[in-house]
């Protein structure tokens, strides 16, 4: 299978592109040659033949030859993960399984209970860092999309920034005893789903949610970790 690249340019017929330093180093580790296939896709849904023009010792030129046949690789739900960043390497971990579930959206959170806490430039390093995750997990996976990773925020000033058109239908993932089961979701075009750090959200913040229209959506009676819960719901939401 030919190697799949993300390059965030326009791509035809024809083009001839210098390909930027990451995708370039990882054309070289492949050791690949001049007359080599790549895929290339930049995120608006389809994909590219291209081929290997020339190597050089730190750069890499390629020319698209046709367009690939479309294929049904993402979700028909559009997912926002909305979840209180859990801590050491797990964010990671979930961003990369996320993007390979087919989640459309990721936002970062603060919230009361987090450990893991990010402000000014370590905020903007690490929210670069889980874009480029990723964006890796796209190429590897098969999506023709990357999704979008969100500057990291409080829950209260991301709640207060909601819009209708922003979310679709919200639900909070909640123990509550009015959870609806998530077999009962009807199907949407868009979800936004919420989610806690590790301890989850405190009983302000889960109030707070509900009156932001978020309601409470269980997963069963196991308790799940905060890394664990919203890759759940997406699992299920991408088998519907």
């Amino acid at each position: 299978m030919p190697a799949r690249l993300y390059l965030p340019l326009p791509l035809h017929e024809g083009a001839a592109v210098a390909l930027p330093a990451e995708a370039a180093r990882h054309v070289q580790v492949l050791r690949l040659q001049p007359g080599h296939a790549i895929t290339l896709f930049n995120g608006d849904g389809q994909e590219w033949r291209a081929e290997v023009t020339r190597m050089g010792r730190h750069d890499v030129d390629v020319v698209v030859r046709a367009q690939l046949p479309s294929r049904a690789c993402e979700l028909s739900v559009a997912v926002t993960l909305a979840l209180g960043m859990p801590a050491n390497e797990r964010m990671d971990a979930l961003v990369e399984k996320a993007t390979e579930l087919g989640v459309a959206h990721i936002q970062p959170l603060q919230c009361a209970r987090s450990v893991l806490k990010l402000q000014g430039e370590r905020a903007e390093r690490r929210q670069a860092h889980w874009q480029s995750v990723a964006q890796s997990a796209a190429e590897q996976s098969g999506r023709t999309r990357v999704p979008v990773v969100a500057p990291i925020a409080t829950l209260d000033a991301w709640l207060g920034g909601l819009t209708p058109e922003s979310t679709g239908a919200r639900h909070v993932l909640s123990f509550s005893a009015d959870a609806q089961p998530a077999a009962q979701l009807p199907q949407t075009h868009a979800i936004t789903l919420l989610s806690g750090p590790e301890g989850g959200l405190d009983a302000r913040e889960e109030a707070l949610a509900r009156t932001s229209g978020f309601l409470p959506l269980g997963l069963g009676p196991r308790v799940l970790r905060a890394d664990t819960a919203p890759l759940a719901a997406l699992a299920y939401l991408g088998l519907r």
